[in-house]
């Protein structure tokens, strides 16, 4: 694995039913707002390498929880470059990167809001539509833990169990990519 980290975050639902022998919700899920549609249930957070697309790096938290809370548990070592969508502005200026003399040496490619886009002269646009390309890696991993393994919903109680479940589902998707990779790379030769 090689360059930088990708950082993103997707909201994994968690039943709503209180139709169970304590009658009442899972306590460790929480519920947010996305655009205008409510959610109940559970982030994901992942860091992939900007170089593979391979998944490095997960955690869980409520679905409250803002994406750039987890972005410092997600970057490695030794990583001199991040980039994540624009849910992570100000990331560079956030106590616990400033406070990590590692973390505070990353360059930090972030995207501009939607409404700046417009505005941006057409150079800056074509520099967000490459750091878009960049950044397009992580929603890989995404597709196929929630459309090919189907864990669009939680099965288990608690942040924990459901956080065992991500790790291998993340696990099996960099298996499932490389083999593609390979696949892709054998029949063209």
């Amino acid at each position: 694995m090689r360059g930088g980290t990708i950082v993103d975050a997707t909201i994994i639902a968690a039943p709503s039913s209180t139709k169970n022998a304590t009658g009442a919700r899972d306590p460790e899920m929480h519920q947010t707002r996305k655009g205008n549609q409510w959610y109940f249930g559970m982030k994901a957070h992942i860091g992939t390498d900007a170089g593979t697309g391979y998944v490095h790096s997960v955690t869980a938290t409520a679905a409250n929880v803002s994406d750039i809370t987890e972005a410092a548990h997600l970057m490695r070592p030794d990583d001199t470059a991040g980039w994540g969508d624009a849910g992570y502005l100000g990331i560079d200026k956030r106590e616990e990167i400033t406070g990590d003399p590692h973390l505070a040496g990353v360059t930090w490619h972030i995207a501009a809001r939607k409404s700046q886009l417009a505005r941006m002269h057409p150079h800056e646009r074509a520099i967000e539509s490459r750091k878009a390309g960049v950044r397009a890696k992580v929603e890989h991993a995404f597709l196929i833990v929630k459309r090919d393994f189907g864990f669009t919903k939680t099965r288990y109680r608690g942040l924990a169990k459901n956080l065992h479940h991500l790790h291998v589902a993340f696990a099996l998707a960099n298996w499932l990519m490389r083999a593609r990779a390979v696949a892709l790379t054998t029949a063209t030769a």
